[in-house]
């Protein structure tokens, strides 16, 4: 599948530096900021700096390197924010039914809170 990235979504905004971020962790291929709306008392979120639209996007097309450093990046946001200790969760929204809001490859990274079923129960 051919994924088409709008690089002028938020997050490539950010990168190029034209809005503020409250960064947590920056390296050579990935940023962690704040959540501007956190939905719990920690809310991170974790992007490449690559243009890549989704998680699939990514795993197909990005670099050794750059799948390397965005997972530890990941885990060293989860460590700085000692989310380990009491339950956090990790997700990543893909396509419209997901309701993703931004076509930047992002995570979010949430705890501090019971966080409640994934999904709400439909019928079976």
């Amino acid at each position: 599948m051919a994924y088409a990235y709008d690089d002028q979504n938020i997050f490539a905004k950010i990168l190029r530096g034209e809005i503020p971020n409250k960064t947590v962790l920056e390296t050579d291929h990935s940023l962690a900021f704040f959540d501007i709306y956190p939905q719990a008392p920690v809310h991170v979120l974790v992007i490449p700096k690559g243009a890549y639209v989704c998680f699939d996007h990514f795993a197909q097309e990005a670099s050794d390197a750059e799948i390397i450093d965005y997972t530890r990046a990941v885990g060293e946001v989860c460590k700085m924010q000692g989310v380990k200790d009491g339950g956090w969760r990790l997700i990543s929204n893909a396509g419209e039914a997901a309701i993703q809001e931004v076509p930047h490859l992002h995570v979010h990274i949430l705890a501090g809170r019971p966080l409640g079923p994934m999904l709400s129960k439909g019928p079976t």
